[in-house]
């Protein structure tokens, strides 16, 4: 019996994983520049967590969430996303007591029963930012701005940015009547999930991705901003502008999740299918006192590095070679194979990539391996060379060879 993995998960494979861990090291490095700590949260938590956190007329509590009951009979689910368990974390070990803002990132695994599509999987894995503790437009704009260097420096071109305000609660309550106005005269021609979001809440009508064609002449929010939400936006947008970082006002984004208050923004970018939504995120200002914490307020986002990857891959973007290894150590004869044993064991403690053979070949096959390992060096040791202390190195890229001291390999490699 043969055994496949389950629709809409995928093997990352090497050769293609070193992609991944371009991506990720670039995202840990720009999180320590912007003083961002690390947190890993339980892959699975409790139900009722997601469902106030997330909330229950989003696509992913009523869709794609997985759920299970363990054998306490406790109702858990894989989680959908990364904030609502950070939020949970943060209150649970009293992070709230910190005297700064907590600026927390994490990288991991979600999880949503979604139809597949360019980039999108049933467990996939996000990069995500959470700042809680202030309320200061200024770090709405670093954490878009952190997520705009990230794509800049793994290397994208033509990552744009998408920011919208939908306010407070009391001024989604003042648009929702507007909106529904609009709405009702064409409910008959809209899709089911649309019909269903009316009633319950209407603005995630306008994230429909089927009939987002019909409302362009929809009302827009910003038009019911109350005096405070026109001041955030309008600081937000200052400080990016401030920052050189080109963004775009859409009226109607939204975003999937019912947390967001204020700031709302997206980073899109084209050829990766239908769906160029590739990260975003929002303020949260009332998400950590809706799970029982303190009123405390947050923003952040979460970047997809599945579609990050595809996108690297379809502009051919040139990375770092992450595949190739330093040096091959080719032995020839019974002393000399153990010796090359205590070799590499002595340059892979030093610091260099370094390889072998194991499966007792000749020298010109082992000379293939090394190319196909992309060696700089490879360093031969046979019986004449052993009895004299000495290893010859060889120059990949040069054919050029010379004799180095087997005591000083380590060090000839290290100032190559």
């Amino acid at each position: 019996m043969s055994f496949q993995r389950s629709p809409g998960t995928q093997d990352i494979l090497p050769g293609v994983v070193e992609k991944w861990q371009y991506v990720e090291s670039k995202a840990r490095d720009i999180c320590r520049r912007y003083n961002f700590r690390e947190i890993r949260t339980p892959l699975f938590e409790s139900t009722e967590l997601f469902h106030r956190g997330v909330g229950e007329t989003t696509d992913i509590v009523e869709k794609e969430t997985y759920n299970f009951t363990d054998r306490g009979d406790r109702k858990l689910t894989l989680r959908p996303e990364g904030t609502a368990g950070v939020m949970r974390a943060y209150v649970e070990n009293k992070l709230y007591g910190e005297p700064d803002v907590s600026k927390l990132y994490y990288i991991g695994s979600m999880f949503r029963y979604e139809r597949a599509q360019a980039g999108r999987y049933r467990q996939f894995n996000q990069f995500g930012v959470e700042a809680v503790g202030s309320v200061d437009p200024a770090l709405d704009a670093e954490v878009i701005a952190l997520g705009y260097t990230f794509y800049t420096e793994v290397g994208l071109k033509g990552v744009r940015v998408e920011i919208n305000s939908v306010g407070t609660p009391e001024v989604r309550a003042a648009f929702r009547s507007k909106l529904l106005a609009f709405l009702e005269p064409m409910r008959e021609h809209l899709c089911k999930d649309c019909q269903s979001r009316m009633d319950r809440n209407p603005l995630r009508v306008l994230d429909c991705k089927v009939d987002q064609h019909k409302f362009t002449d929809a009302p827009s929010i910003l038009d019911s901003l109350d005096e405070e939400c026109e001041q955030h936006f309008t600081k937000v947008q200052q400080h990016l502008s401030d920052m050189g970082i080109p963004f775009d006002i859409n009226h109607r984004l939204v975003r999937g999740l019912d947390y967001y208050t204020h700031t709302a923004f997206e980073f899109k970018a084209e050829g990766i299918g239908a769906i160029d939504t590739v990260g975003g995120g929002g303020r949260y200002n009332g998400l950590v006192a809706d799970i029982g914490g303190p009123d405390q307020p947050g923003v952040g986002f979460g970047i997809g590095l599945e579609r990050t990857v595809m996108l690297l891959e379809h502009q051919e973007t040139e990375l770092p070679d992450l595949t190739s290894i330093d040096v091959y150590l080719v032995a020839l004869g019974e002393a000399a194979d153990r010796e090359v044993t205590r070799l590499v064991y002595e340059l892979r403690t030093a610091g260099i990539r370094a390889e072998r053979d194991y499966q007792g070949r000749k020298m010109k096959a082992q000379m293939k391996s090394a190319d196909r390992l992309k060696a700089a060096y490879t360093a031969i040791l046979g019986d004449d060379e052993l009895a004299n202390g000495e290893i010859t190195l060889k120059n990949m890229a040069t054919s050029e060879q010379r004799s180095v001291k087997l005591t000083e390999l380590a060090a000839a490699l290290s100032k190559n």
